[in-house]
């Protein structure tokens, strides 16, 4: 075991301090990643405090891990030392199922394992990116090219993904009229993935305030949702709308936006359940679903296309101590558009 440095929720709703932590050895199929830098998501503050249930604590988080390899095992082959990787929000699955033999581990039929606030499959409690150092099974950690500095890169191995895999999955592209709801941290690679895919993209958001920035991101329209008359303007406009808020919307009203046949899709996980009339659904033959992450193949898609497309996270790079600050101001939307912890000031 090694001993590393990291910042912890001691417990539910505590602020996070420094303390230590033990990471395990590197076995044949492991890798030790040198973690550069380590974004924070909204769920982050979901579970440090405790407000989807069942924390693990002490609790290390962080699921957006951007980094250098230290150390291989003897059976890796796909990394070496000194090669840029990062991991996301899962460290481990099952490898049998039939999810994770079609690429889609987060779907793992035993439950993958999470990069934080789990147990891993030895039983021993997993800790995250708010660390200098994670060991990570090989088939978890993917490559960041060359063309996405390592700041940047982070927030994708979560916002990123969690963005790119529905669209794609759904079809936004060229002809295609795409609305995000939300310009947050995943909001906002949201819009920069539509629009690079060919879509026609309009934001939602309460207000007009980041109209600026959403336009700059790639947005071709910024509408308010506060104001009662964008959902009699905009009615069955959208092919898709992608919900990217931690909070319960009027989805009855979201679903009107939507063209017949269209989808709602939800990424957002409010704490608290939603109600809906379905009548809201069958009139149009509308749907809504949802989407968690992505596969590992598809999170290196997600890398590849970003580095292609030359598309990083709009990040505020903070320093280890500043973390609880950075919770509070994610918790008042005063952020454009991620936190990222740079880790070397643990």
């Amino acid at each position: 075991m090694t001993t590393v440095a990291a910042y912890a929720a001691p417990h539910a709703k505590a602020p996070l301090e420094r303390t230590t932590i033990e990471r395990r050895p590197v076995g044949e199929f492991d890798v030790l990643i040198d973690i550069k830098f380590a974004g924070i998501c909204h769920s982050d503050i979901h579970q440090a405090r405790d407000g989807w249930g069942e924390g693990i604590f002490p609790m290390v988080p962080g699921h957006e891990i951007a980094g250098i390899v230290a150390e291989t095992g003897s059976g890796v082959t796909r990394f070496k030392v000194g090669d840029r990787v990062g991991v996301g929000c899962m460290v481990d699955s099952c490898g049998r199922c039939d999810a994770c033999r079609t690429g889609r581990e987060q779907h793992c039929a035993e439950g993958n394992t999470q990069t934080y606030n789990a147990l891993d499959r030895s039983g021993r409690p997993t800790y995250g990116g708010y660390s200098t150092h994670i060991v990570v099974r090989d088939a978890f950690v993917v490559s960041i090219p060359e063309g996405i500095a390592l700041d940047e890169a982070a927030p994708l191995l979560c916002a990123g993904i969690t963005t790119y895999s529905p669209l794609k999955r759904w079809g936004v592209g060229p002809g295609k009229k795409v609305a995000v709801v939300g310009l947050g941290g995943l909001g906002h690679m949201a819009v920069k993935i539509a629009h690079t895919l060919g879509a026609e993209v309009t934001v939602l958001s309460q207000t007009l305030r980041k109209k600026d920035d959403g336009l700059k991101l790639g947005a071709d329209h910024y509408y308010a949702t506060g104001d009662p008359t964008t959902f009699e303007e905009l009615a069955g406009t959208f092919d898709v709308i992608l919900s990217t808020v931690s909070a319960p919307l009027d989805f009855g009203a979201y679903l009107g936006l939507l063209r017949t046949e269209g989808t709602l899709v939800n990424v957002g996980a409010p704490e608290e359940p939603i109600s809906l009339n379905l009548f809201s659904l069958i009139g149009g033959d509308k749907a809504i679903a949802g989407s968690m992450i992505g596969g590992i193949a598809e999170t290196q898609e997600m890398l590849d296309f970003c580095a292609v497309h030359g598309l990083g996270a709009e990040i505020e790079v903070i320093e280890a101590s500043q973390v609880n600050e950075a919770y509070e101001r994610v918790l008042a939307s005063d952020v454009r558009y991620r936190f990222v912890i740079d880790t070397a000031t643990i």
